[in-house]
């Protein structure tokens, strides 16, 4: 993995409020589009609607938002191999206003960060390995990697990219690991 992040394109949905019935219209924003010049917290997890996924790490991410802001960061962003429309119902299932959501559909921004594994075995293909970075003006300051990365992973490892773990390192300089 470069120590910076991959030219990728995201295919979004942004708000048109001149749009009749379905007010949003498709948008491609690239990674230097959402966080040149700002220091971000991203983390990908396997997929929207997952038990651990849903239970545990978006939502901690969201209850610690303002720690977050607090701590110098200018926003997080969650991110799984799910289109935009399923990252924002998922968003709006789970009440997230904070966290802001980053489809990778096509799998381009994990694979760009060696985190695309198969998960063929549980009937998922393509998807991101379970992972959180700090990320400084597009260059990856440190990067919470769950460990056992392999494709086909008969368990689902959540035990370094969670939000405490996160904002101890931002804090400290320090975090699992280290």
């Amino acid at each position: 993995m470069d120590n910076y992040l991959s030219d990728v394109t995201f295919y979004m949905r942004e708000r048109d409020d001149s749009i009749e019935g379905n007010p949003f219209k498709w948008v491609y924003k690239t990674t230097k589009d959402l966080f040149a010049g700002k220091k971000v917290v991203i983390f990908g997890l396997p997929g929207a609607f997952t038990p651990t996924c849903s239970t545990q790490q978006l939502p901690l991410y969201e209850q610690m938002y303002h720690e977050f802001m607090d701590a110098g960061i200018d926003e997080i962003w969650c991110t799984s191999v799910n289109d935009a429309f399923v990252m924002f119902q998922w968003a709006q299932h789970q009440g997230v206003t904070n966290v802001k959501m980053l489809p990778d559909g096509n799998g381009a921004f994990a694979d760009s960060l060696g985190m695309l594994v198969d998960k063929q075995n549980l009937g998922f293909g393509k998807r991101s390995w379970r992972y959180s970075m700090l990320v400084d003006d597009m260059k990856i300051v440190r990067l919470f990697e769950e460990p056992g990365y392999m494709s086909n992973c008969p368990v689902d490892p959540y035990e370094c990219s969670d939000a405490m773990t996160m904002l101890e390192y931002i804090k400290t300089g320090t975090g699992y690991g280290d």
